[in-house]
């Protein structure tokens, strides 16, 4: 009985984590996760910054902005790595959902306001769209994900290709 060289060869089976190709988009969705993320920070953490200097009350609305924006930022961090973007789809899915909230809850404050001229209401405004963007950010990773887990991660163990990974 001859030695099969190809049947052991990690040539014959798919990697769980996938091609080069398939990891550079995405990073560059975590990029931009991480960039709109940073970018929530900042247009609604300056209001609770203003507050907090001013000595008055914080509206709780811009505390869970910031709070969703650092998840957002964090996450889009530590997901980065392309070995956890096939399990890590329900996280995607919940910060997805918080997004969402987030448009939601700020799209009904500014959407329809007129900002005749009025730097924060224009700021504020700009942040809905951001929020918008990084809910369908977070949906598309989310979607990848499912698939990269359903549809994708049935490969075969690296050394004797019988188990089913």
């Amino acid at each position: 009985m001859a030695f099969n060289r190809s049947k052991f060869s990690r040539s014959s089976t798919t990697s769980s984590s996938g091609s080069l190709l398939s990891k550079v988009p995405l990073w560059v969705l975590r990029f931009l996760q991480f960039i709109f993320a940073i970018t929530v920070i900042g247009l609604y953490a300056q209001d609770l910054r203003r507050a907090h200097n001013a000595h008055v009350y914080s509206d709780s609305k811009w505390g869970y902005a910031t709070a969703v924006g650092v998840i957002g930022a964090v996450s889009s961090l530590v997901l980065a790595w392309p070995r956890l973007s096939s399990v890590a789809w329900p996280w995607d899915l919940v910060v997805f959902i918080l997004f969402t909230a987030l448009f939601g809850l700020f799209g009904k404050m500014f959407i329809h306001e007129n900002a005749e001229g009025v730097s924060g209401v224009k700021r504020m405004k700009n942040a809905v769209w951001i929020d918008l963007i990084n809910m369908l950010l977070w949906f598309v990773t989310a979607i990848y994900g499912m698939i990269m887990f359903f549809f994708l991660g049935k490969s075969k163990s690296l050394h004797t290709g019988r188990a089913t990974v």
